[in-house]
């Protein structure tokens, strides 16, 4: 099924493989249809707060990031352009990443230390790919324990394991050094397994009791 989005006369044609819906509800969006805002917002709201809430400490903070997500999503729809056929799957890549910048966009406004100091690529010798307790944990148990890091840690672990960035891209996202981001990395893992051993010997004792 081909249908095309169009705005002020521009046609895209996009090849629709799913979700049949789908093209018309982004193509009311760009109209500024409220009723297919609403829809839009209702069918990815749980999907875009998921990522959120991986960069935020609590819940309200998360809510205001996806809603100006949202806003900027909205204003910006005419430029998406699929990369699949399954537009879906593009549409939540696309998502994902203004997500994302909006929320590091919200750790620097409101953390005026957010930028720390560079340290130097040779400074660093503590191996990345080294495999810890961290990396058996269920995704759940990694969110509730990632929410209690620093903003900066936070943000660093949440690119690099679980959004696959590279240094490299951290280091620009966030305008610090590789060496900074490769540190940070280290720290937020250290910070983990430590909040992690609590939280087992926590569990412990109170099976004892």
């Amino acid at each position: 099924m081909i249908i095309q989005i169009s705005k002020t006369g521009s046609f895209k044609t996009i090849k629709l493989t799913n979700r049949p819906d789908l093209l018309n509800i982004i193509q009311g969006c760009i109209n500024a249809n409220r009723d297919s805002q609403k829809v839009f917002y209702q069918l990815y709201y749980g999907y875009s707060l998921a990522i959120c809430m991986r960069y935020c400490k609590n819940a309200d903070d998360a809510i205001e990031i996806v809603n100006d997500g949202f806003l900027k999503i909205f204003r910006s729809l005419g430029t998406f352009n699929p990369h699949y056929t399954d537009v879906e799957a593009s549409m939540k890549g696309w998502m994902k990443r203004i997500m994302i910048n909006t929320a590091i966009d919200h750790i620097r406004k409101n953390n005026q230390r957010f930028l720390v100091a560079e340290i130097f690529d040779n400074h660093f010798n503590i191996e990345d790919e080294t495999e810890t307790s961290i990396d058996k944990m269920s995704y759940d148990e990694i969110i509730a324990i990632v929410q209690k890091l620093s903003p900066v840690y936070r943000a660093v672990f949440n690119l690099y394991v679980i959004d696959g960035y590279k240094h490299e891209e951290i280091a620009e996202q966030l305008d610090i050094s590789v060496g900074a981001s490769k540190s940070n990395l280290s720290k937020a893992r250290t910070n983990l397994k430590k909040m992690l051993q609590e939280a087992e010997i926590k569990h412990y004792e109170q099976k004892i009791i």
